[in-house]
């Protein structure tokens, strides 16, 4: 071999390798360009020779380093689309890829700090605080940014192992967990980001028409009070927020490049505002700003509308009434008739901002919780009120808007922590993305969690407790609280956080299309591809055009509480699937995780799935099972009518780890009688094409399985392996495009031997894997048994049959299988027969009860027959046989039939004399196996005329029984099948059969069953059975009724017997169930067999 080694690379050295010929790797992982096609050429020189044939699919390390060196992963973006609508693949190939420059500074960290600050900070943040109290909104605080945090441990370890494109959560999740649970997930982190955009514009629009100009209302709010002015501030919050994100999808459809070039600007005010508010809470501790609160009694009074906080005031003319007496009397005078309320309470003030050194935190620290429309009451202040009195003039208290519970507030202020994954979905852009994500975003949640930590300490420690319930600042003259705090203006925060929270809506118009996009293109969603297209500068106009419909249900809701929870679900979804990913990758240890991040572990991953499911059912139970079922809903339309992928996910691996657990416990024992259900092996025929022969055994299958189970079908090839693969292939094919036809969930195999016989067996044997074996067998008959050149396939039968017994399996032999109904067919009456001969362990009751759970015989009737004997009790039969059934719980019609002993016809005798005579004489005169083949079905058919002529009124019954009719010919009758019958000591179990298809015959035609064994003694020679003369002797010779083997004479009678009864019973019968038994033990007999049947849809089972 060496020798022939040297030879090839001294003669085909210096020729072109077919390496040479086709140097393009195929790998998913290089990138092959015609460069690298001809640097790869100068390895492949003759010292390369040894390797040559494989370069096809085994690139030169050489080039695939190359290769790699010069991958760059760039964005799914604006690039990959304008060079595919613009055709310029093959110019964009030859130009230098600009290499990323984004470090963690400006790459992940300030983009995550501007996306998690954000309107909660800015709007709610103190009311949540007043709310919940300092303990409770810090526990809130401290919760949520730990789920973040665990999520980023978790997003750190996927996003290192191995390149992250742009797609971020969405390519992680689908990636890490599959198309299904990535497509699923990755549309509701879509619509957790769409629905963030709408958050944000709401945040905008309140920031305008409440702090900044109250004037621009287009439904005036002087004058409403109640109902009336909450639903004027909605539809404002609803026109305004309209117009605001049509300006802003404009914006983002004219070009992404504008909003880029003011995210600097936004980002600027975010952290200016912040600053704002740490120096302002510095400020108070010496020099507290102005900010006086009117109190009547304990109750907060609203602002608007008095100027003086008193009763009455003195003047020069004396005492002298205020605004807010009028707001509370009938008149101005000082005997007017007042509130029974305002007359018995003090009006007092109170300074809203009293300062950090105030002593304020102790009355803070816990919640109080609020019902809708309660009033907003200081703590620990008297006030005198009557319980009997109703509430008047409410409307001149600050009231509560909105019920709050401390699950609310969770939901409300989940969304101020997201934007974690910013620097994951830049991750094209990022000079060493393995390396700044993991720190930068770790770096920005650490950073933004002590801000609201601390935020939650300074504004209980500052700020008064009804400044802080006020959520509209109505007491305060309609200011913003935390711009008030702020120093060294309010317009600071106030100004500052509307663009922050502009610019955050932009950030979410811009990355929830993209996002669409990718989901999209990956093709995993049919109904979504139409969103995978961009115009011409790549931007997704499709997607963006659906991002701005959802965002419109968002602002239509109008309620900045009420969407807040909402896109809480979809987050808290996604990252729990982010550490459900992380967690199953490192349990399963799959070789190909490998992150580079270190500090994580499925524990931590666990513990933030856990918190994230927790939160989903504390902010909004009913929102949790609705994103729970969007999610679900998804995911099996994806796995129903989505592409395949195969991304090497971590459910796969799961599965096989599954699998692998339950098949070890499978060997721990045999499963109980209970379990027991048929696990079958279909054996199907093949053409010369590869295609099925049998079809209809596919649908018997299906019709079977209502008992769930293992499912293979096989079929055998005869031939080489090697050079047969693509008539395998073939094979597989048309097997599994079939199974998908007839909805058999299962696995398909197909075996190559040198001869058919030997192929079957291997199927037999081998098929399964562990305790997942079948332990049944189904196959169809074997046809055109008759013919000289099938004489093999009735062999391959019984030697089938005799495998099976030998395996302890179960068989099922279907009789004419063309004649079985499809899976599309209906039986809208009639009856399934069990002829019940002998005991087979259930499987024949069994197997009309799996058959009725399916639709084609849903509506037949099962009946039920057994055989008495002459000394049987029919009666005690029939009553213990309908109570066998009931405690088995099948209904099933039950009768018995009486089959006493009679006299043997002497039709019975001639022709088991005729075939025993022949069968030896053949052998004496050592015919081949192929001459005695035709002889005997000479003889048999010669017997037939013979017998018909000699006694035609006592064998009438019995040839309408066992002969074809008359008219049959090759081309009317296509096949002829076997049947077995068996005499009453003849055990049996469950069985099956392999053949091609049988052809289909009406119900009612006539059956025949049996084996008969060749003779076990040496009967006395014919005489004259060595020459030609004595065999036309023996043709003619009386028959010898001595020398008949009685228990084939008996079994021969049995047969015939049991024919007349089932052809007599069963004529009508859908289907005929009964047992098969087994072939002869003495297989040198196997000549003798005597195959006959015209009998329409009957399944043999042993």
């Amino acid at each position: 071999m060496l020798n022939n080694l040297t030879d090839t690379e001294e003669g085909d050295g210096g020729a072109q390798s077919q390496g040479d010929i086709n140097p393009k790797e195929s790998s998913p992982f290089i990138n092959s360009s015609d460069a690298a096609a001809e640097k790869s050429q100068q390895y492949d020189g003759k010292n390369m020779a040894l390797f040559e044939e494989e370069m096809d699919t085994s690139p030169m390390v050489s080039s695939l380093l190359s290769s790699l060196a010069n991958y760059s992963n760039l964005p799914q973006g604006s690039k990959e689309h304008e060079e595919a609508e613009n055709n310029e693949a093959e110019s964009s190939r030859k130009k230098p890829v600009k290499a990323p420059q984004l470090g963690t500074l400006m790459g992940v960290y300030l983009p995550c700090i501007q996306n998690i600050f954000g309107v909660i900070l800015f709007l709610r943040m103190t009311w949540l605080v007043g709310i919940g109290g300092v303990v409770g909104c810090f526990i809130i605080v401290f919760i949520c940014c730990s789920t973040t945090m665990l999520t980023a441990i978790s997003m750190s370890a996927i996003a290192t192992n191995g390149v992250v494109p742009a797609g971020g959560a969405y390519y992680m999740i689908s990636r890490s967990l599959g198309p299904e649970f990535g497509g699923a997930v990755g549309i509701c982190f879509y619509l957790g980001t769409t629905f963030a955009g709408a958050m944000y514009i709401l945040g905008a629009i309140e920031l305008l028409l409440i702090y900044i100009a109250p004037k621009a209302a287009i439904f005036p709010l002087e004058g409403l009070e109640g109902s009336e002015a909450e639903a004027a501030l909605l539809n404002n919050m609803r026109v305004y927020g309209t117009i605001l994100l049509f300006f802003m999808a404009t914006v983002v459809f004219v070009g992404v490049k504008y909003v880029n070039k003011l995210a600097l600007v936004f980002l600027a005010c975010v952290i200016l505002s912040i600053l704002a508010v740490y120096a302002g809470v510095i400020n108070t501790g010496w020099d507290p700003p102005e900010f006086p609160v009117c109190l009547l009694g304990n109750r907060t009074l609203v602002s608007k509308n008095f100027d003086v906080c008193a009763k009455t005031i003195e003047s020069a003319n004396g005492t002298v009434t205020t605004q807010l007496w009028r707001m509370f009397c009938d008149s101005p005078l000082l005997n007017a008739t007042c509130d029974k309320y305002f007359v018995a309470n003090n009006i007092s003030q109170v300074q809203g901002i009293p300062g950090v050194t105030s002593g304020v935190l102790a009355e803070n620290m816990f919640g109080t919780y609020y019902e809708k429309g309660d009033l907003i009451a200081r703590k620990n202040m008297e006030s005198i009120e009557d319980q009997d009195d109703p509430l008047t003039n409410s409307n001149r208290y600050v009231l509560a808007d909105i019920g709050s519970f401390f699950t609310l507030l969770v939901g409300i202020y989940f969304p101020s922590v997201t934007g974690i994954m910013a620097g994951s979905n830049r991750s094209g852009d990022l000079r060493d993305a393995q390396k700044s994500i993991p720190i930068g975003t770790i770096a920005a949640i650490t950073t933004t969690s002590f801000v609201y930590m601390t935020s939650v300490v300074l504004f209980g420690a500052c700020i008064e407790g009804v400044v802080l319930r006020d959520k509209f600042g109505e007491g305060v003259h309609g200011n913003l609280v935390i711009g008030t705090l702020a120093w060294p203006s309010p317009w600071v925060i106030v100004i500052g956080s509307f663009f922050s929270t502009c610019g955050a809506g932009l950030q979410s118009l811009t990355g929830a299309p993209r996002l669409m996009q990718a989901i999209a293109k990956d093709g995993i969603v049919p109904a979504l591809r139409i969103f995978g297209h961009a115009k011409a500068n790549g931007e997704p106009t499709w997607s963006l055009l659906l991002t701005v419909g959802i965002c419109e249900i968002g602002i239509l809701i109008a309620s900045l509480d009420a969407v807040a929870p909402i896109l809480s679900m979809f987050f808290l979804m996604c990252y729990m699937f982010v550490n459900l990913a992380c967690a199953l990758q490192t349990l399963l240890r799959t070789p190909n995780w490998r992150p580079r991040f270190k500090f994580y572990h499925w524990a931590l991953s666990f513990l933030g799935m856990s918190l994230c499911l927790t939160l989903m059912f504390i902010c909004s139970w009913y929102y949790a099972i609705i994103a729970m079922l969007i999610a679900g809903s998804i995911y099996k339309y994806i796995e129903f009518a989505g592409a395949e992928k195969e991304w090497g996910d971590g459910i796969r691996g799961l599965s096989l780890s599954a699998a692998r657990y339950a098949l070890m416990r499978l060997e721990e024992g045999q499963p109980h009688t209970k379990n027991w259900r048929p696990q079958l092996l279909t054996l199907v025929s093949t053409d010369s094409e590869q295609n099925i022969e049998q079809p209809r055994l596919l649908s018997l299958t299906n019709q079977l399985k209502a008992g769930k189970g293992l499912t293979i079908v096989g079929t055998a090839l005869v031939g080489s392996y090697l050079e047969n693969q693509e008539q395998t292939q073939r094979a597989e094919q048309a097997l599994r495009k079939l199974m998908e036809t007839e909805k058999v969930k299962g696995f398909c195999q197909v075996t190559v031997s040198s001869n058919l016989r030997d192929a079957t067996s291997h199927l037999l044997q081998a098929s399964g894997l562990g305790g997942l074996k079948h332990n049944a067998v189904l196959v169809s008959w074997p046809r055109n048994w008759r013919q000289g050149d099938e004489h093999q396939t009735w062999r391959n039968f019984v030697e089938l049959v005799r495998e099976t017994t030998a395996a302890s399996l179960a068989m099922l032999v279907p009789k004419n299988i063309a004649a079985f109904p499809s899976n599309g067919e209906r039986f809208t009456e009639g009856h399934i027969d069990v002829w019940w001969i002998v005991h087979d362990g259930g499987m024949l009751m069994l197997l009309p009860f799996l058959l009725k759970q399916h639709k084609v015989w849903r509506k037949c009737k099962i009946r039920i027959f057994t055989v008495a004997q002459l000394d049987d009790n029919s009666i005690q039969m029939k009553k213990d046989l309908t109570t066998f059934l009931y405690h088995l719980r099948i209904e099933a019609l039950v009768e018995v039939v009486e089959m006493h002993d009679s006299d043997i016809s002497a039709y019975t005798y001639e022709k088991t004399l005729v075939m025993e005579q022949r069968s030896q004489m053949l052998k004496q005169i050592n015919l081949s196996k192929n001459e005695r083949e035709r002889e005997i079905q000479s003889i048999t058919d010669s017997s037939r005329g013979s017998i018909r002529r000699k006694n035609p009124a006592a064998v009438t019954t019995q040839l309408s029984v066992t002969e074809e009719p008359a008219a049959d010919s090759k081309e009317e009758k296509p096949e002829e099948e076997v049947q077995l019958i068996h005499d009453n000591t003849t055990p049996t179990t469950p069985a099956t059969s392999l053949s091609p298809t049988e052809g289909a015959k009406s119900p009612g035609e006539q059956v025949q069953r049996t084996w008969t064994e060749k003779c076990d003694g040496e009967p006395a020679k014919p005489p004259g059975a060595a020459t030609p003369e004595g065999i036309k002797d023996i043709f003619n010779m009386k028959p010898e009724w001595e020398n008949l083997n009685q228990s084939n004479v008996r079994r021969m009678h049995t047969a015939l017997r049991l024919n007349e009864v089932i052809i007599k019973k069963s004529s009508e019968a859908k289907l005929v169930l009964l047992n098969m038994p087994g072939p002869p033990k003495n297989r040198t007999g196997d000549e003798n067999c005597i195959l006959h049947t015209d009998r329409s849809r009957m399944c043999s089972v042993r």
